[in-house]
């Protein structure tokens, strides 16, 4: 039996940033420490080689009648920059207020812990328990999973010729209101170049007879939201499905308000879409965002230019049956035909994923071809997180993007139990973040209620 708390802590003191190829070392720590806990809890580890961040299996096998559970997680986490803003160690993990606090504590290694204890309960109870189980673990989820497409490939009518996924890399509204995902948005993303002289110029000399680069891309930006606040690209809201009443029903039951929800966000007011309410828009809208712009002289003080060149980051968040390649090429094209004569226009695509959606059983529109083994999933996470968190779970469209679960689907046929483990106290991506450790408990125990009732 192992101690979920104390194991967490080892695999947090592992600094696994794939981010930064200065972290080696912690990949490798990272690596070595799953492994050895697969290991001591029965399971058959390999390492799947890939050219960054090999990905982890550990397996349970036995009958091939018996539901076959690929469990996901990942063992990379974001760098902890700045760090200066980090109230401890975020590589020393320390427990406060029944939170503990390290880099990955939320995302994912919290989480991924939750199912890795809920097994080793399970196969220590239940040594022949009649259920396989596929732990896929990957180091390169937050640099954007450029392995997983190969290794689902080639992997598709082995490893993953499964029944199910389930994964908990996701959020929920509270720590007592678990929310189990419905729905991810897809992402992609598009770097944009504009240039115009050959070289900075002085402003006074030369000023009022070029196009300032800055001031083409600035026009070109604003160009791409209309005065309704939706993004102004023509065809980029045809495919767009819009949520049904089960979905609105569900979103109702939030606990969140709009007033909480701009108070936690810091903003006098929200930046709203014609049509819909901000927190609907976090979930069912999609989005194009500037995510950074960088042109001319940025030292201190002035330096009187007109820079030669400016470029801007922007990634678009989609919801279900939009297309991320016809959303590129949409985008692309509107700013190619919105670029001014003065200045030229460049490109580089930044891959993502698809978004992903699924009905679950019993509602409206589901699936009938639906795995019966993901069908009792659902039916078992909604008794297990009723018991054991004492509130019925909420079924939400969720307005993140995991990539690997729309490959997962289009790939290998597999949809996904997604139940969420992390609350938006869990500060994620950000200094001091940290994981509720009365949740985590409460969460081995739904998760080794599902898994059992699958077995059986």
């Amino acid at each position: 039996m192992i101690d979920p708390v104390e194991a967490l802590k080892a695999f947090l003191r592992c600094p696994s940033v794939s981010a930064d190829s200065s972290y080696q070392e912690g990949m490798l720590g990272a690596q070595d420490f799953l492994s050895s806990l697969f290991s001591g809890i029965g399971l058959e580890v390999e390492l799947v080689k890939t050219p960054k961040h090999p990905i982890i299996l550990a397996r349970k096998g036995g009958d091939p009648s018996w539901p076959h559970v690929v469990i996901y997680g990942h063992y990379d986490v974001q760098p902890a920059d700045p760090f200066e803003l980090w109230e401890t160690d975020p590589f020393d993990p320390v427990v406060k207020d029944g939170r503990l606090y390290a880099r990955g504590a939320a995302d994912n290694k919290g989480p991924l812990m939750v199912h890795i204890a809920a097994v080793a309960d399970l196969l220590i109870e239940n040594p022949d328990l009649p259920l396989r189980i596929t732990f896929l673990v990957e180091g390169e989820e937050e640099i954007g999973s450029p392995s997983f497409p190969e290794f689902v490939d080639n992997h598709k009518d082995t490893t993953l010729k499964a029944d199910m996924v389930l994964l908990s890399d996701t959020s929920s509204p509270s720590a007592e209101q678990v929310g189990i995902t419905t729905a991810l948005r897809g992402l992609a993303g598009l770097e944009v170049y504009v240039e115009g002289p050959s070289g900075d110029l002085h402003s006074g000399v030369h000023g009022g007879a070029v196009y300032n680069p800055i001031q083409a891309l600035a026009e070109i930006c604003a160009s791409l939201h209309g005065p309704d606040g939706k993004v102004n690209v023509p065809g980029f809201y045809d495919s767009v499905i819009e949520p049904v009443d089960w979905e609105i029903e569900e979103l109702a039951k939030l606990p969140t308000t709009e007033s909480s929800y701009k108070e936690f966000l810091g903003v006098p007011e929200f930046y709203e879409l014609e049509g819909i309410k901000p927190i609907a828009a976090t979930r069912f809208a999609p989005t194009l965002d500037f995510n950074g712009i960088t042109g001319g002289y940025q030292g201190e003080g002035s330096k009187t230019i007109i820079p030669s060149k400016a470029s801007t980051k922007i990634t678009f968040r989609l919801v279900a049956n939009q297309d991320p390649v016809v959303a590129m090429k949409q985008i692309k094209d509107a700013i190619t035909e919105r670029c001014p004569k003065g200045v030229r226009v460049s490109f580089k695509e930044v891959p993502g994923g698809a978004p992903y959606k699924i009905v679950p059983p019993g509602r409206p529109n589901s699936d009938p071809e639906q795995s019966p083994v993901l069908a009792k999933a659902f039916e078992l996470a909604d008794d297990a997180v009723t018991s054991v968190f004492g509130k019925k779970p909420l079924y939400l469209a969720e307005g993140g993007s995991i990539p690997i679960i729309s490959q997962l689907k289009d790939v290998a046929g597999l949809d996904s139990l997604m139940i969420g483990l992390f609350t938006s106290e869990s500060n994620l991506h950000a200094p001091n973040e940290s994981f509720d450790l009365k949740l985590m408990e409460r969460a081995i125990e739904a998760s080794r209620r599902i898994l059992w009732g699958l077995s059986q």
